[in-house]
């Protein structure tokens, strides 16, 4: 009976990652077929001649867009999650009164919408005078991401001994020479788990991306690639292109940084 049991798992497993795999394949099959191969009737055929047509389309297209995504994410994943590290340091080693509710209302920014903060967040915005701007878009990514941020950086640092602090300041070490010297240096799997969900965040983040940015030149990559659709005749190849470059990104971020992913993100989970 076990064997049987063993068998029928398996074969299940293989049925759920077959059908989870469906979208992917119909995906990159038609991104590589040319228009006239493009049709339901043809959606699960491999095409008879791969075409990179599609690809060269939709870069043409996208990547003004795609630049804009850059010059969107860099700073705002690098600036939250340094601002998120110091914060975790302040709250995990520093006791002062107040702390755990500053941090209770920092951790209360992760459970609020984005639609409930649109319009003010669009007044402010204009107030400033970085309404329509990439630039806008960075600092609201960054204030947004700062709880999870600082969550992620607090459950880090409370791993770090107490003692190891204790003694730089005893060697005559500040508050910041203490996160600088001591801290810092040991981060890495926290700053990897920060950058990997920072960045795919804002990366695929839409919401903000179409109401804030309303000139196209300015308009990250998730926002230019559904206006790639067009009016009238949907190329689905150039859609499915577009697709795949908008999410190489990400995917090589998971694949270079992903060994570390599952490291940091344990660390400060388990005691003792």
């Amino acid at each position: 009976m076990s064997r049987v049991s063993k068998l029928f798992t398996y074969i299940l497993l293989i049925i759920f990652t077959l059908f989870f795999l469906i979208p992917i394949y119909v995906l990159i099959s038609t991104s590589f077929k040319p228009l006239q191969e493009v049709s339901l009737e043809k959606m699960w055929f491999l095409p008879l001649k791969a075409s990179f047509q599609g690809f060269v389309k939709a870069f043409q297209k996208l990547s003004p867009n795609l630049k804009n995504s850059f010059i969107l994410v860099i700073p705002a994943t690098i600036i939250s999650a340094l601002v998120g590290s110091i914060n975790g340091y302040v709250l995990s080693k520093i006791k002062f009164r107040g702390s755990n509710l500053l941090f209770t209302l920092i951790l209360f920014g992760m459970f609020i919408p984005y639609q409930s903060v649109l319009f003010p967040v669009i007044r402010f915005l204009q107030s400033i005078n970085l309404y329509g701007s990439i630039w806008g878009l960075v600092i609201l990514h960054i204030i947004y991401g700062l709880p999870i941020t600082t969550l992620i950086f607090r459950n880090y640092y409370a791993e770090v001994p107490t003692e190891l602090i204790e003694a730089a300041h005893i060697d005559g070490a500040g508050i910041f020479k203490v996160y600088w010297k001591v801290l810092f240096p040991i981060s890495l799997p926290g700053f990897v788990v920060v950058i990997i969900w920072q960045f795919t965040n804002i990366w695929n983040e839409f919401l903000f991306a179409v109401t804030v940015t309303s000139d196209p030149t300015k308009q990250p990559i998730t926002v230019a690639l559904v206006n790639l659709a067009g009016s009238k005749v949907v190329e689905w190849n150039v859609q499915m292109a577009g697709a795949l470059l908008a999410a190489l990104p990400t995917l090589l971020v998971y694949v270079l940084l992903g060994k570390y992913f599952l490291r940091g993100l344990l660390a400060g989970s388990v005691k003792g």
